[in-house]
Order: structure tokens, then sequence, then C-alpha cells
């Protein structure tokens, strides 16, 4: 129904309103300090493997982890057949290591998306006594993960930086005007506003 009422509206007018949504679900890029480590999201793929290389080069951090990523039923699948397959996490690493990074940890508790990733990171950073973290997400979700995180890390000692990762598909000025833009600009909205109705105060 939302994106039937836009595209009745006059195309200008439309299209600043979409630019404003775009921007609604990002998250400014932060000023960054020295920080134990810098962490990817689970989303995040290639674009956070570049950003993490770029901030190592940049003497941000030196330390990079992953998130573990179990196989699903269709990677069991394919080492039943002994096919050997690449999970994400073993593909970022990858990425990773080809780009020169070598300090790389995988984070042992698998996640499944945003909400779980702040379920796991304020023990796992009071585990292993960090201070600051840089999280890279994709720039799409950046809203919606900085506001789990400060709801996550409320009472704990670190600090959490949500840093959108700098190589990107989703561009907040035309996301609309291609099919993965916009699935994903509508979707990440959507799941902004739910998480808005049900933590107004966060």
């Amino acid at each position: 129904m939302f994106v039937v009422a836009l595209t009745l509206i006059v195309s200008p007018i439309r299209d600043s309103l979409l630019r404003i949504l775009g921007h609604a679900i990002i998250t400014p890029v932060p000023t960054l300090k020295a920080s134990d480590i810098l962490v990817l999201s689970v989303d995040v793929d290639g674009a956070g493997a570049l950003t993490a290389a770029d901030l190592i080069q940049r003497g941000v951090v030196s330390r990079v982890a992953v998130f573990a990523d179990p196989p699903d039923a269709v990677d069991r699948e394919f080492l039943r057949r002994g096919v050997p397959y690449y999970n994400a996490a073993a593909v970022s690493i990858r990425e990773l290591n080809q780009l020169g990074v070598e300090n790389v940890e995988v984070i042992s508790r698998p996640v499944t998306g945003s909400e779980d990733e702040g379920k796991l990171l304020p023990d796992w950073c009071d585990h292993n006594r960090f201070t600051f973290v840089v999280l890279v997400v994709s720039p799409d979700h950046g809203r919606r993960m900085q506001r789990i995180v400060r709801r996550a890390m409320s009472g704990h000692h670190a600090t959490v930086i949500v840093y959108p990762a700098s190589y990107s598909n989703f561009d907040p000025h035309a996301w609309w005007k291609t099919r993965n833009g916009a699935r994903n600009g509508i979707s990440e909205f959507e799941k902004l506003v739910l998480d808005l109705v049900r933590h107004p105060a966060a």
C-alpha cells in the first residue's frame, strides 16, 4: 500500500520523499578512535572486508572478528555428497586474508541476524574486556542496528560504534531505481518502524 501510494505522487515530490526515506534508514559515518577490534556484521559481505582493510590501513584497528556461520540444510547436503561449501564466515576470512588482513578470529556462537548480534555482543565484549569495538554493517541496516546496539550495550563497559560499510550497492539517493535496492530499502524501513514501535525510548 505504501509503495502504491508513492507511485501516485508526482515524480519530483515522490523522489524527494524516497530520498528522505533512504536517509532515514542509514546512519552517518562516525568519527573513529583507536579500537580494540572490528566486527563484521553477518550480512555485510565483501563490502565489510574492504572497509575493514581500509580501517586497518588507517590504524584504527589491527584485529577483525567475524560471526560463525553454521551450515544450513543445503550446505549439509553438499557436505553429505562430498562437495565442499564455503559459508559466509569462511568467505569473509578468505577475502580479508587476500586483502592483507591476517589477524582474524571467529566469534564461535552463530547468529542469524541483527537481533542475535545485539544479544551476543555485550557478553562477548565483557568476556574479552574490550573497551572500544567497531561494528561494520551494511548502510541500509545502519539506523536500526544503531538502536539495537544502544539497547544491548546499556549497562556494559564497552562502547560499540556502528560503522556503515564504505562500499555498498545501497544508494540512499536512488535506492528505489533497482530491484535489490527497492527490496532492501522497503524491508529495512518496515523493520525500523517496527523497532521504533516496540522500543520508542531506545
